[in-house]
């Protein structure tokens, strides 16, 4: 038994040309964690090149004191942090207000993600990213980017009926609302598994004039059961036969999944086609945030900056 699992655990190194197309496409990614995974890493500069963007997730319950926490911490090691704003779990634009001038004021935040957030009822007065657009809330306190969630696949809780009508509306209002206002913006997308779902949804939105930068969420290494279960939780489309096929061979199926195959067919379309509007990729390290950063080192991510440094 030994022997067969010490076979499985064998690691096929990535053919070179696949190896490299990889490293020029990760090249700048950032990478999504909570305050609870992010207090298992002693020191962010030990694992990440210097530098990275790193997205801190707001779950509903967490209290913002640890938002706030993670974020200075994470910060004060040298990252760009960009936390989650979900607009559901807002009451009003005072609250907002606060969160801002805590992000600004404790941590040197001047960067966010607004989500509609992962609860089915607001809590108040806002209930998409939209409306915390609206609120001119980030253009008074002077934040310098700010992205909007995106969902190649769709999205079955904004548009129940399985269309993507709502989900484009979304889009399309969004990359108008980037002319009335001094951020740069960029779309971080929901996690995908397969390529040609993702280069068919950028390349429509660029036909319809959508001008916004596509940050392409990807899946770190992870077990499959893991894998699955946040795929399901978090509306993956179809691309998550991917997993679905794997999860049918058994000679994979003791395998940690890692994105290989979805970032080659990535990289290599966008060395074909070098205006390909995915301009970055987001790591949502559901395997852990060290089988994440670790993963990104074997394809040559920028080097680490020693921790006393």
């Amino acid at each position: 038994m030994a022997k067969i699992l010490s076979f499985f655990d064998r690691k096929k190194p990535a053919p070179a040309a696949a190896s490299s197309a990889i490293a020029s496409f990760i090249d700048g990614f950032s990478i999504e964690v909570m305050p609870r995974t992010a207090e298992k890493i002693e020191d962010f500069r030990a694992i990440l090149p210097q530098g990275t963007r790193v997205y801190v997730a707001h779950i509903e319950g967490t209290p913002i004191e640890d938002m706030v926490a993670t974020a200075k911490r994470i910060s004060g090691e040298g990252f760009d942090v960009m936390p989650h704003f979900p607009a559901r779990i807002i009451k009003d634009k005072a609250m907002l207000g606060d969160w801002i001038a805590r992000y600004q004021g404790e941590a040197d935040v001047n960067q966010a993600l607004l989500l509609a957030g992962g609860v089915t009822n607001p809590h108040g007065d806002f209930s998409d990213s939209m409306q915390l657009l609206e609120s001119g809330e980030f253009d008074k306190a002077g934040f310098k980017r700010l992205h909007v969630g995106g969902h190649p696949e769709g999205n079955k809780d904004i548009d129940p009926n399985g269309s993507d009508q709502n989900v484009m509306d979304a889009i399309r209002w969004k990359n108008m609302f980037q002319d009335r206002t001094d951020a740069d913006m960029a779309i971080a997308t929901q996690f995908c598994f397969e390529a040609a779902p993702v280069i068919e949804w950028a390349d429509r939105l660029k036909a319809e004039g959508v001008t916004l930068p596509i940050h392409i969420g990807i899946a770190g290494p992870a077990k499959l059961q893991t894998l699955i279960k946040f795929s399901m939780a978090c509306g993956v489309g179809p691309s998550l036969r991917v997993l679905q096929r794997r999860a049918a061979d058994l000679t994979k199926l003791v395998l940690p999944f890692t994105p290989e195959e979805i970032l080659t067919d990535l990289a290599n379309h966008k060395a074909a086609n070098p205006d390909f509007n995915v301009t970055n990729v987001h790591f949502f390290p559901l395997g852990g945030i060290k089988k994440t950063a670790e993963f990104t080192d074997e394809f040559g991510a920028s080097h680490r900056v020693a921790v006393n440094a």
